[in-house]
């Protein structure tokens, strides 16, 4: 008997491709940037917020005599601008993340909506299931939509072995899936970034007032050097305290963010499986 031959079935997904195309991602960081300068020149650094240097101008202008515990941050250094901007950043991510995964989500519980779709399709109605999907409008949602299409143009394909159809299904809810998975994690990268370098920004911060504040130490004796140096000392703790915080907000929702991820990935994991397996035991 000669072998039979898989035709060659032209496999088309229902599941437009999203815009590569990121601005937020470069444009974010360096607005924020620039904002964390604003705020720390003209806000923090404010001549009415200190005693000393109210006529001073310029990029970098010298205060003293701060006023309030928030004035004192300016006088931490030109790195706590930048410590601002990565607070700002990942603020900005934040909320860009909670958006595209909320929106990611769908309404409703995915479980529910898998066992919704299993029902519809041990009666054989396709269309209902496809209903569905359009009700749940998340990525588990547009994965299974895709592979139900596949799978209804499955049903009525009579050139091709129950095994293949169920390849069919398969290969299509794979290229559903690999277009809605980077859409997920995009940006993330940014919160892992800034939780690892806030840090190090905050220690080099601190380093750098303290090398100041000695260099000041050198200069003055008795009582008024003791005084120099702890106000120093003091003033460069800022860095590491913003650095600190800003790693450690970074760090609580990288993890918020990749739980959500881990649990749409398993929903359209499970979507494929609902698929290919119904597919096999209804259309043997």
């Amino acid at each position: 008997m000669a072998d039979i031959k898989p035709t060659a079935v032209k496999s088309t997904t229902s599941v437009q491709p999203h815009k590569t195309s990121n601005p937020v991602s470069w444009i974010a960081p360096l607005a924020c940037i620039i904002l964390g300068y604003v705020i720390w020149r003209f806000i923090i650094g404010s001549p009415d917020n200190f005693k000393v240097g109210k006529d001073n101008g310029g990029f970098w202008p010298e205060r003293d005599g701060a006023l309030s515990n928030l004035a004192r941050m300016y006088q931490g250094g030109i790195i706590v601008p930048i410590l601002i901007g990565c607070f700002l950043t990942v603020i900005t991510f934040i909320i860009e993340r909670f958006l595209t995964v909320l929106k990611a989500s769908g309404s409703g519980n995915n479980a529910e909506f898998v066992r919704k779709v299993q029902y519809h399709l041990a009666n054989k109605d396709v269309d209902k299931a496809i209903a569905e999907c359009d009700r749940q409008k998340g990525s588990v949602g547009n994965v299974m939509k895709s592979g139900l299409r596949k799978y209804k143009e499955m049903i009525g394909n009579t050139e091709l072995a129950t095994e293949q159809k169920v390849l069919n299904i398969q290969k299509e809810v794979e290229e559903a899936t690999a277009l809605e998975l980077p859409m997920l994690e995009k940006n993330l990268v940014f919160l892992s970034t800034i939780a690892s370098v806030a840090t190090l920004l905050g220690l080099l911060g601190t380093v750098l007032g303290m090398i100041r504040s000695f260099s000041s130490l050198g200069e003055s004796a008795g009582p008024e050097a003791s005084a120099k140096l702890s106000q120093g000392i003091s003033e460069a703790l800022y860095n590491t305290a913003l650095g600190i915080g800003t790693s450690a907000f970074a760090i609580i929702f990288y993890n918020i963010f990749t739980t959500k991820i881990d649990a749409i990935t398993y929903g359209i994991d499970e979507s494929g499986f609902t698929l290919t397996q119904s597919f096999a035991a209804n259309y043997k």
